[in-house]
C-alpha cells in the first residue's frame, strides 16, 4: 500500500519543498507554465501507459510528435483551416503508431527493437520532407491550442484532463483495456484464452500514436512552429513518468493517476530546477537514477510477493 503511495507522496513533499525554496514558485505565472510544459509529456505518457501495461514499449514517441507538429504545420501553410491541420497531425501519429504495432505483431519482432528502428525511420522522413527546417508560416490563432486559457485554466490542462478520463475509461470499462491487463501479464495466457492478442496490442499502439500526434500538435502550438527536431529525447522521460507512477516494464501494471503524478513530479524537478539554477545537464542524470531507481523498487516489491 505504501509503495502504491510513495510517487504521491513525493509529488506532496516536492510541491512543498519548491514552496520554500523559491519565492516565484506558487505564483500563478509559474504553476501554468508547469502545466504548460508538462502537458505534452503528459499526454504522450497516458499512451504509453497503455503500451507498457500491454507488455510493450515505444522508443519513437519523441519522432511521432516531431513528424506530427511538422505535417500539421505544414496543412495549415498550405491554407487548410486550423481544426484540419491538427486532424492532419492526429491521423499522422495514429498511422505510425499502427505501423508500431502491426510491425510488432506481424513480424513478431521485440517492440524494443521495432520501435528503435521506427524511431529512426521517422526522424528521417521528417527530416527529408522538411528539409531541416522548421514550419513558421502558422495562423496566429493556432497558439491558443497551446498557450490560450479557458475560464482562467491553461487549455491544455483542460485537453490533458479529457485525454486522461478517455484513457482511463479505456483501460477500466473496455474490453481493450482489460485484454491490455490480460495480455501483459501473460501474452501466452491471453492467447490461449481466446484472446486476439495481435489486434488489441495493434490497437494500443495505435491509440499511444494518435495521442503522440495529438501532443505534436500541442508542442507546435507553444513553440508556433513545426520543427523536425522537436522531442529528442522526449521517448526517456514518457518511460520515466509512467515507471515513477507504478508501471511495470514487465508489463500487467500501470495507471492513468500513477502516470499524471509521475510526469508532474518529473515537470516540478525540471520546474524547481531552473528556479534554483541548476543545470539542464544534472537534470538528465536525474531522470535516468530515478528510472533504475523505481524499477529497482518494483522489482524489489515483486520478489517480495514471490
Amino acid at each position: 500500500m505504501i509503495q502504491r503511495l510513495l510517487p504521491f507522496l513525493t509529488l506532496i513533499v516536492l510541491f512543498i519543498a519548491l514552496s520554500f525554496a523559491s519565492p516565484y514558485f506558487l505564483t500563478y505565472t509559474n504553476l501554468s507554465s508547469v502545466v504548460r510544459q508538462t502537458a505534452v509529456i503528459n499526454t504522450m505518457a497516458l499512451g504509453m501507459t497503455m503500451i507498457i501495461i500491454a507488455g510493450g514499449i515505444d522508443l519513437s514517441v519523441g519522432a511521432i510528435l516531431a513528424f506530427s507538429g511538422l505535417v500539421g504545420t505544414m496543412a495549415m501553410e498550405a491554407g487548410l483551416p486550423i481544426p484540419y491541420g491538427v486532424a492532419v497531425g492526429l491521423v499522422a501519429g495514429l498511422f505510425w503508431g499502427t505501423v508500431n504495432g502491426l510491425l510488432a505483431t506481424r513480424l513478431n519482432i521485440a517492440p524494443f527493437i521495432v520501435t528503435l528502428g521506427t524511431l529512426g525511420i521517422v526522424r528521417g522522413i521528417t527530416l527529408i520532407i522538411s528539409n531541416g527546417l522548421p514550419v513558421h508560416k502558422i495562423p496566429q490563432q493556432f497558439s491558443f491550442l497551446g498557450e490560450g486559457n479557458l475560464l482562467g485554466v491553461p487549455f491544455v490542462l483542460w485537453m490533458l484532463v479529457s485525454c486522461a478520463l478517455l484513457t482511463h475509461l479505456i483501460l477500466e470499462h473496455t474490453r481493450m483495456g482489460r485484454y491490455a491487463f490480460a495480455i501483459g501479464s501473460n501474452p501466452e495466457a491471453a492467447f490461449y484464452t481466446g484472446i486476439p492478442v495481435a489486434f488489441h496490442t495493434t490497437a494500443v499502439y495505435a491509440y499511444s500514436g494518435l495521442l503522440c500526434g495529438l501532443a505534436g500538435m500541442i508542442e507546435a502550438s507553444r513553440l508556433m512552429t513545426g520543427q523536425p527536431t522537436a522531442g529528442q529525447g522526449y521517448e526517456l522521460q514518457v518511460i520515466a513518468a509512467v515507471v515513477i507512477g507504478g508501471g511495470s516494464l514487465r508489463g500487467g501494471e500501470g495507471s492513468v493517476i500513477g502516470t499524471l503524478i509521475g510526469a508532474f513530479i518529473m515537470g516540478l524537478l525540471s520546474n524547481g530546477s531552473d528556479l534554483l539554477g541548476i543545470s539542464p545537464y544534472l537534470q538528465q542524470a536525474i531522470i535516468g537514477a530515478v528510472i533504475i531507481l523505481a524499477v529497482a523498487v518494483d522489482e524489489l516489491r515483486k520478489r517480495k510477493l514471490g
